[in-house]
């Protein structure tokens, strides 16, 4: 005899496989929008250095555009090491911050700024930086505090420049240290295919003038241009809107 029950039974499990089947047939389409925007369009980072103060300072949180310069071996997480190239390639411009890998050191993404193209000379000379034999404009600005940027007592003082490049990219930059270690440097000619990367915070930054920690960068290796910060926390977990926002 079959009871009531029995005949469920079937019927509940059927219903239990139909749902399983259909969530899983869902679940590329849910995630679709986060996997186009993470890993095509949009990938976020976190500054964990001063490095780049004070456009970008640590807790700040940005988003850079993949699309910007193409898709090569590193826009991709676990892509296989034999690509080479990038489609739909870009260069970046003058005044660019981009994110990358070094030849050095492949598995951390850095951030800094495109100063140097293929072709251009580049030079630090008593901190002023001069590319293709002719100093770039800089306007000193009013002291600010460094905060810990400058690695100093908290409150210090710290030199600020407006710095334009011929492109017309206009951004600030920090001098902690009058003739420091890297305020003058020899001339650097930037190889085909590479670019030239500089930290905005001068005196505090592991960029192109460290040719055996950093060099010249490959364009191979491009991840994307950051082009906002989209959340910022102080070193006390605090909101800081007044740094959200497009950068320069």
């Amino acid at each position: 005899m079959t009871t009531l029950q029995d005949t469920i039974r079937p019927q509940a499990r059927s219903r239990e496989w139909k749902a399983i089947v259909i969530l899983i047939l869902l679940v590329p389409v849910l995630w679709s929008p986060v996997i186009l925007f993470r890993y095509v369009l949009f990938q976020p980072f976190n500054i964990p250095s001063s490095s780049m103060a004070p456009t970008l300072v640590v807790g700040d949180y940005v988003f850079a555009a993949k699309y910007a310069y193409g898709y090569g071996r590193y826009s991709f997480p676990f892509a296989p090491s034999f690509i080479s190239g990038r489609f739909g390639a870009a260069d970046p411009e003058y005044g660019d911050i981009a994110v990358f890998r070094t030849p050095k050191d492949t598995s951390t993404d850095y951030v800094k700024r495109v100063v140097g193209l293929p072709g251009d000379r580049v030079q630090m000379r008593q901190g002023q930086l001069v590319l293709n034999d002719i100093q770039v404009t800089r306007v000193a600005l009013k002291e600010a505090s460094a905060g810990s940027a400058c690695g100093g007592e908290v409150g210090a003082k710290v030199k600020r420049w407006r710095e334009t490049l011929p492109s017309g990219a206009s951004y600030i930059t920090y001098d902690c240290i009058d003739n420091g270690f890297l305020d003058n440097t020899p001339v650097y000619t930037v190889p085909p295919g590479h670019f030239f990367a500089l930290g905005d915070n001068r005196d505090n930054s592991t960029d192109s003038r460290m040719m055996s920690v950093m060099g010249f960068v490959p364009m191979d290796n491009l991840v994307g241009r950051v082009t906002r910060i989209f959340w910022s926390l102080d070193a006390r977990g605090e909101l800081r809107p007044d740094r959200m926002g497009k950068v320069e």
